[in-house]
């Protein structure tokens, strides 16, 4: 090998390093880190979760969360799927679960898979049959206990709304019921789109629970097309919802989150960061 042909392959190498180092620089962001609910790209992580989960990071998200399926993995799929959220560098802050992750036979398994993948909150995405506001308190009580259980792992249980819980029983919405009867330290990761479907308005939510907005789904909302809009093109007002998350709310992490749109999946989850870019004033060139 000639002297010279070394010295042009070490620029080459160099050049293609400098090049895959700044694919993956995240750009400098105001507040909390934004990331994805896996959900949006939910056919894809069916046919390849983690090409899916390279693809995210490629995209410039910084973190993923990912849904109840989940639980059905095993320790060393897990250690795989660690190992490519590392190399895509990604992170995991939370999970999505159903209530039974939380029943004492499963809850442990939940906290060792959240484990190896680097997550820190179990969110409880349904709470499965509910009816009365007596099965609220008892959804709030499994949250407590399941509270105790993460605390001592040094995690935090978390609960995510629809627009069930914000619609009211009796005169009473169970969002009020669960932030009312769980610990201060249990999240409650506010979803923006299905608040404000209900009726509620998300940023008097976020002030009357300080601390405990932990994370938020960037979920947007209008009344032609549903959820089947990219975000900030609905009517939510996210300068408003950032600054009362970022002052009072607690936020750690924000999820963008679409359900369904005119686009590929993929196209849509890179859009929507786009668009969330340009919303916070932040260049990523």
């Amino acid at each position: 090998m000639s002297s010279g042909y070394a010295t042009t392959r070490r620029s080459f190498l160099a050049a293609t390093s400098a090049a895959v180092g700044l694919a993956h620089a995240a750009p400098k962001r105001k507040g909390a880190p934004v990331g994805l609910e896996l959900y949006s790209v939910r056919d894809e992580m069916k046919k390849d979760l983690l090409g899916t989960v390279r693809r995210v990071g490629q995209m410039g998200y910084e973190g993923v969360e990912f849904y109840s399926p989940y639980f059905e993995w095993t320790p060393d799929y897990a250690k795989e799927v660690r190992k490519v959220l590392d190399e895509a560098k990604l992170t995991c802050w939370s999970t999505h679960n159903s209530s039974s992750s939380f029943d004492p036979a499963n809850i442990q398994k939940a906290i060792d898979l959240n484990s190896i993948i680097g997550s820190k909150a179990l969110i409880m995405a349904s709470a499965g049959r509910v009816t009365g506001l007596d099965d609220w308190k008892t959804v709030a009580d499994k949250l407590t206990a399941g509270q105790e259980k993460l605390k001592a792992a040094g995690m935090t249980a978390g609960f995510h709304n629809h627009a069930l819980e914000f619609k009211p029983i009796d005169g009473k919405r169970p969002m009020d019921v669960l932030a009312s009867n769980t610990p201060k330290d249990v999240m409650l990761q506010l979803d923006v789109g299905t608040c404000i479907e209900a009726g509620s308005d998300p940023v008097v939510w976020i002030k009357a629970n300080p601390g405990r907005i932990g994370s938020l789904h960037l979920k947007e909302w209008s009344k032609e097309k549903g959820y089947r809009v990219l975000f900030a093109e609905g009517v939510a007002p996210w300068k408003d919802i950032f600054t009362a998350a970022e002052k009072s709310g607690g936020v750690k992490f924000y999820y963008i989150e679409q359900e369904g749109y005119d686009l590929p999946a993929f196209e849509t989850a890179e859009k929507c960061l786009a668009n969330y870019n340009k919303l916070r004033g932040i260049k990523t060139s």
